[in-house]
């Protein structure tokens, strides 16, 4: 059973947007300026959720884990990010129900904010282009603060800016950095079955519930205030 929250997180991508489309363009245009091998969607898909250079490592290895020459990589990651920041949105989407989920939380008085394990340069282009970044107080991006979830401290900078409680924030996600990052920083976690998780079921990672859409949450939490009332 979940305490009301005051406060609510909510992650990017594989929560609010499918974003990987344009990673995966990008990831394979990158790949045939290299004269290397493309490798698809399907694969990319398993690889986005620890920030874009980390996805260029991982599309330079073919795989989650390991490094890739040093050198590759300085050559490579530039050309990601510049294929990236003109294709940040034209391909990416918000799921089904997030727009009615987002309008819900707010209209009901939830205090809302974004983190993000994308950067600043490409988080808030998409919130902005998809229609949504008005919705988040604060918005906090993988490159804001010193340390990145899974690391509590994207979290604990959220719930001070807003003034409440760890143990009465919810983090809203889709993967096992932020069921980590929830779990070190005190807060409840609610994770989203269709998101990015390295291909791994959510429901391992335990998080205080699973949801297939943001509508649900609409039977999950209460209303603070009523509608339209300030």
């Amino acid at each position: 059973m979940l305490n009301t929250p005051e406060m609510i997180l909510i992650d990017v991508d594989g929560t609010l947007v499918d974003s990987v489309p344009d990673l995966a363009f990008c990831v394979d245009e990158m790949m045939t300026a290299l004269e290397m091998p493309v490798h698809g969607e399907a694969k990319v898909r398993e690889w986005v959720g620890n920030g874009v250079e980390r996805l260029t490592c991982r599309a330079l290895i073919g795989q989650l884990d390991g490094e890739p020459d040093e050198g590759l990589f300085e050559k490579a990651y530039p050309i990601f990010l510049e294929l990236y920041a003109d294709n940040t949105s034209k391909r990416s989407e918000l799921y089904p129900g997030v727009a009615d989920g987002l309008a819900y939380m707010k209209d009901v008085g939830y205090k809302l904010g974004c983190v993000t394990n994308k950067a600043e340069q490409f988080t808030v282009p998409l919130l902005r282009d998809l229609g949504v970044s008005d919705y988040f107080e604060i918005v906090i991006s993988g490159d804001t603060l010193p340390k990145k979830k899974p690391d509590p401290l994207p979290l604990l900078h959220a719930a001070k800016f807003f003034g409440v409680e760890p143990a009465k924030a919810l983090m809203l996600g889709d993967s096992v950095s932020d069921v980590k990052a929830a779990r070190a920083a005190g807060f409840q976690i609610i994770c989203m079955s269709y998101g990015y998780n390295h291909g791994v079921d959510i429901r391992d990672a335990n998080p205080d519930l699973v949801i297939d859409s943001m509508l649900e949450l609409r039977d999950i939490l209460p209303v603070i205030k009523q509608p339209g009332v300030a």
